[in-house]
């Protein structure tokens, strides 16, 4: 579903600083690469200012302000203290608490100023998990993300028609569906293609192949892959820390240089948390809710028991899925069980 694309955040740096992007992290070190290429390793401190109240201080896809210590020589790598996180406009959260954390954290981001998201979800092993879908589209419309669903391990389902059937309900509200398989390369070039221009960002349940999906996009090896446990089929966290690559893309006619897409991959999320969004809000992300609403006999409606609900007779008529009306009930209650 298209989106309008943000500005790029404006860093105002000081005399002897540098502005860059934080493309990794690891531990306490942030790898930044600045605008004339090069990379430095740095740390925050206690003067580092950010512009993101009562949110995680530094990430990846952060622009950052940074004052160089050691510029490093040949091939060794810089080094440098953080100075200033700028302001983000997009941001991928994991959970969102009105109490603050231990380390004075509201919410805690992932990854941020990303384009679009692209939710990896796995055919068998594990199992496709449709209300996690749910939940990462209805973030996305919240954050007016481009959202992307892939389905990866196709060379593992044996009823593709069954498949297609069961995410078709999808694309006949708008969204894209694609089905790949990062061992065969089946679907990967059109993959490739999507992630042209964009800085996206990587989620979905363990075990579902997106480490093994990010080598197929780059043609490489780059990330470790980890095996699904068939006693729990959970699978293990190969990806330790947030990561930013370069997905490279092929020059077309008439361009200069080759196109290149950026891949941010975050750490498997077994829950993923839906941040910020208002109990009553949550109607509008679920977008086919949205032609009936006007015509609930209440403007507040939340189409969960109230009496001339537009939505529910939608759903009663089969116009809206029941199993996506389902994922919005139970996405309710646990914005209403967290005291959103």
């Amino acid at each position: 579903m298209a989106r309008k694309k943000t500005e790029t955040p404006v860093a105002l740096k000081r005399e002897n600083e540098l502005t860059g992007m934080i493309v990794e992290v690891k531990g306490v070190h942030f790898f930044v690469q600045v605008e004339d290429g090069d990379f430095y390793c740095c740390k925050t401190f206690r003067g580092t200012v950010s512009e993101n109240h009562d949110s995680t201080l530094a990430v990846v896809g952060d622009v950052v302000n940074i004052k160089p210590t050691n510029p490093g020589e040949g091939e060794e790598i810089g080094e440098g203290l953080i100075m200033r996180v700028i302001e983000r406009r997009m941001k991928l959260c994991r959970k969102r608490n009105r109490r603050t954390n231990r380390s004075g954290e509201a919410e805690h981001v992932l990854a941020s100023n990303i384009d679009q998201l692209i939710i990896v979800a796995s055919a068998t092993m594990p199992p496709l998990r449709a209300g996690l879908i749910d939940r990462y589209l209805a973030y996305a419309e919240s954050e007016n993300l481009e959202a992307i669903i892939v389905v990866n391990k196709i060379d593992l389902e044996d009823d593709m028609e069954a498949l297609h059937e069961e995410l078709s309900g999808y694309q006949e509200i708008g969204y894209e569906v694609m089905f790949v398989s990062a061992v065969t390369g089946k679907g990967i070039s059109p993959l490739r293609e999507k992630l042209m221009g964009k800085t996206s960002v990587l989620s979905g349940h363990s075990g579902v192949g997106k480490s093994a999906l990010i080598n197929a996009l780059m043609g490489s090896d780059e990330l470790a892959t980890g095996e699904v446990s068939h006693k729990n089929l959970k699978g293990a966290h190969t990806t330790s820390n947030a990561i930013m690559m370069t997905i490279p893309g092929k020059k077309k006619k008439g361009e200069t240089s080759p196109r290149q897409g950026f891949v941010i991959d975050t750490p498997g999320i077994r829950e993923f948390a839906l941040s910020g969004i208002d109990k009553l809000d949550l109607r509008d992300c679920f977008v086919e809710f949205r032609k009936y609403t006007p015509d609930c006999g209440f403007a507040t409606c939340t189409h969960t028991n109230e009496p001339n609900c537009a939505v529910i007779a939608a759903v009663e008529a089969e116009k809206i899925r029941v199993e996506r009306y389902e994922s919005y009930l139970a996405l309710y209650d646990s914005l209403e069980e967290s005291s959103f």
